[in-house]
């Protein structure tokens, strides 16, 4: 008998116990009923970067759900029982998270997942998973992601590229197109959208190249190939410290003056690393900023740093995410009446939760948002364009 089969015949001893006390009058005072009504928590594996090149994003990450937890158990919890958080590594080699989901569902017996971590991970995680336990990937992604069971909250190409790039292209000049990217599935798949849009906009991509991912080098040498072919923007899809490694050295190269930039993946805790001097002419679109309009974020970011005052990690939209996550978690749960693969798949379609952005409706296993497109002033970003309810443009179908 596995651990889980175990896990789950305590639950059932605890059901019956609480029917044998009731149809014995036992008080309410003693032992067995007080076992049979104490609530089993609502387990959460929270895959989040603890290590490796996005390592920066994790402290916001754990903070963000533990406050989420915090606020949902203060009001009952998930179908009454408390949650109780699970963060597990998910920054190093795929293989390594996967040997972790599987002790957690065998050993620790979890309901549930949220995943904030790279694209190639969660494809690890959904091939082993199955569609066993319900899996709420969070993170800005490349999209595509239909799996059984397999819930995303995340920004899609749809939502964050096209209106980027064709305001670049129709409103900030920019005809053609240098792409740097990390080497996994997300930068490559991000691309092939982007080639689209370019395309369609009457523009053209003059290269493309990749980097392994947490690569040394200081980017020298891509920087050289950049100058000498003198694009009028560079789409960067580099990660933490990847990002912060290929901006700095831009800068440095003085590029910044006439090449704009525009990055998939530049938020608060990345544009602080890569500082204010190589910040001159780099762009970001994205759903969540931390000084980006609307009172639920307001709400939101008041909560957070009540709970953690001055020392609360840097908001952003990495970490946000796992808030959005845990608040996503609990209204499929309960609108599904539980965790049954079937009745959650049915559950996510039109499911409503609110988000620190405020309220979203799931369809077709995601969600529409309001994007909004940012120029680095310094370490701060200036949003300079709002665009509202960017459909989510997938096709995933029940």
């Amino acid at each position: 008998m596995t651990k889980r089969s175990q896990g789950f015949t305590r639950r059932r001893f605890l059901g019956s116990g609480a029917a044998l006390g009731a149809g014995a009058g036992i008080g309410i005072g003693s032992f067995p009923m007080r076992l049979a009504v104490a609530a089993q928590p609502f387990k959460i594996g929270l895959f989040i970067a603890l290590s490796g090149p996005a390592s920066l994003f994790g402290p916001t990450q754990r903070a963000c759900a533990e406050l989420a937890a915090e606020e949902i158990n203060q009001k009952g919890g998930i179908l009454g029982r408390p949650i109780k958080l699970y963060p597990t590594d998910a920054g190093g080699a795929p293989a390594e998270t996967t040997k972790s989901a599987v002790r957690l569902m065998l050993e620790d017996d979890v309901d549930l997942f949220i995943g904030s971590h790279d694209s190639a991970t969660r494809e690890a995680l959904v091939a082993t998973i199955k569609g066993k336990v319900p899996y709420i990937y969070t993170p800005v992604y490349e999209g595509g992601e239909c799996a059984f069971n397999v819930y995303v909250i995340a920004d899609t190409p749809p939502q964050q590229i096209h209106p980027s790039v064709a305001w670049m292209m129709k409103d900030h000049g920019a005809k053609s197109f240098y792409f740097i990217g990390d080497d996994y599935v997300w930068p490559r798949k991000s691309n092939e959208y982007a080639r689209q849009v370019i395309a369609e906009n009457g523009g053209k991509v003059v290269n493309e190249e990749y980097v392994p991912f947490g690569a040394p080098n200081k980017f020298e040498e891509v920087v050289t190939r950049i100058k000498a072919v003198k694009p009028d923007a560079v789409l960067i899809t580099l990660v933490g410290a990847d990002n912060v490694n290929f901006n700095r050295t831009f800068a440095g190269f003085g590029l910044d003056k006439d090449i704009a930039r525009l990055s998939l993946l530049l938020e608060e805790n990345t544009l602080h690393g890569i500082g204010a001097d190589s910040s001159r002419n780099l762009y970001s679109c994205m759903s969540y900023f931390a000084n980006a309009p609307g009172k639920a974020n307001q709400e939101f970011k008041a909560a957070y740093f009540k709970k953690y005052g001055a020392k609360a990690p840097q908001l952003s939209i990495i970490g946000v995410d796992c808030y959005d996550g845990v608040s996503c978690a609990k209204a499929l749960v309960e609108k599904a009446g539980g965790t049954n693969a079937r009745r959650c798949m049915a559950a996510s379609q039109g499911l409503v939760f609110e988000s620190a952005s405020g309220p979203w409706k799931m369809y077709n296993q995601h969600v529409d948002k309001t994007m909004y497109l940012a120029l680095c002033k310094g370490t701060e970003f200036d949003i300079i364009k709002t665009f509202p309810d960017i459909k989510h443009g997938q096709t995933c179908r029940a």
